[in-house]
């Protein structure tokens, strides 16, 4: 897609926010395989209590998000925000990879972490609000292109942290990496960011924080978010299931997971760039559909593996579909509050926390009354099910952009 590439090279205010958002990536997808590692094996918690910090990790970076996606939209510029937020991740990360310590890993995931996660909706915010002023097809093709950067990261951090920890007797030197990564971010908005200019006009009369939520969990908006969140949903559980069927259920390995995720997340990103032309030409939520359509396909497929190869089969599959799912909600999320770009963006940390949720919701209910083939196709069902949710609220005379609903 070289037009969104040479958009996002040409325009300091898109390419810094996108550059700090590959080195972000950093952050999260060098620590996530190898926190329970930590907090388990190395420094003693028992699963329940680390199920219980997880849970509320999450709590606190949606209250985060919300919160600075509201108050983002009252400045001019959300360079302090971001060059604030770095500096928690330093912290946060930096000090679980110093000190080894029960007390300082609960904390520092439990409020540091979450809010250097918070950076992913902000970074989000500042791209839409230059995109705002660009042609609809140009901007959606640009928030595709972003994410594929961001999922290129994803897929290169985990294995690169993994090699080079491979002799480590701890695992909590990934976390250096992230506190490094972390520090490339402050830079990057310190260094270069001045030059952007003010990333929105100022709006008069901004509403306060408790409208800004009413807004949040109006209907109209509240029931898309949830159903963008079952789509996430079906990602999740593809990640919580089918790793228990290339091991219990076909015969495989260890190491087939880690190829078949590796395999997964660098595919995913040509497919993202695919999915961003497609949704220059078609509305967003038929796109959308397309794509939960073939990656409920695949789930239903993966359901019916006998042998490891036929996931290997199922790889472009998988990735054209998830890349589908993670990439194409953000635009339609920010659409929800248009007017709002830090709100609005806000809503990706909602959704990924209601998507969790419905993940582990499927997996619980599907073990529960089948096997783990079983349970993707259960998943797929519900994928199925919130499509058609999705395509009768923008159906008839109501099908529009979401950009286009307002709340009173």
């Amino acid at each position: 897609m070289p037009s969104s590439f040479s958009s996002i090279i040409r325009d300091s205010r898109i390419r810094i926010p996108t550059v700090t958002l590959v080195a972000l990536a950093f952050t999260y997808a060098s620590t996530v395989p190898y926190q329970s590692i930590i907090g388990i094996s190395e420094l003693g918690m028992s699963d329940g209590a680390y199920s219980a910090l997880v849970f509320f990790a999450a709590v606190v970076n949606v209250a985060i998000s919300l919160t600075l996606g509201i108050w983002s939209d009252r400045l001019t510029e959300r360079r302090p925000l971001v060059l604030a937020l770095s500096i928690a991740g330093i912290i946060g990360f930096g000090s679980i990879a110093v000190i080894h310590s029960p007390t300082i890993f609960i904390f520092s995931v439990l409020f540091l972490v979450p809010m250097s996660n918070s950076t992913y909706s902000l970074l989000f915010a500042s791209v839409r609000a230059r995109t705002n002023q660009l042609a609809r097809s140009e901007a959606v093709a640009i928030t595709s292109t972003v994410r594929a950067l961001y999922s290129g990261s994803w897929a290169v951090a985990p294995g690169l942290v993994g090699l080079a920890l491979v002799t480590s007797p701890s695992m909590t030197p990934a976390y250096g990496v992230a506190a490094v990564a972390s520090l490339i971010c402050f830079c990057l908005y310190f260094f270069f960011a001045p030059g952007n200019g003010p990333v929105r006009e100022t709006i008069p009369n901004q509403p306060g924080f408790f409208a800004s939520l009413k807004r949040v969990f109006a209907p109209d908006v509240f029931i898309r978010v949830f159903v963008m969140s079952l789509l996430l949903g079906l990602q999740r559980l593809n990640g919580m299931v089918s790793p228990l069927i290339v091991v219990h259920s076909i015969g495989g390995s260890v190491v087939d997971v880690g190829f078949l995720s590796g395999l997964t997340a660098f595919l995913e990103m040509p497919f993202m760039m695919m999915w961003g032309l497609v949704q220059r030409r078609f509305h967003t939520v038929h796109v959308l559909a397309s794509g939960t359509v073939l990656y409920c396909l695949y789930l239903v497929l993966l359901g019916f593996a006998t042998a490891p190869w036929q996931l290997y089969a199922l790889l472009g599959l998988n990735a054209c579909g998830a890349a589908a799912i993670l990439s194409l909600p953000i635009t339609y999320l920010q659409d929800l509050i248009a007017d709002r770009p830090g709100l609005g963006s806000s809503l990706i940390s909602l959704n990924t926390f209601i998507g969790i949720g419905v993940a582990a919701g499927v997996f619980a209910l599907g073990t529960a009354v089948t096997d783990y083939s079983g349970t993707a196709f259960v998943g797929a069902a519900v994928g199925i099910v919130a499509i058609l949710i999705l395509l009768y609220l923008e159906s008839g005379s109501r099908m529009r952009q979401p950009a286009q609903i307002t709340l009173e």
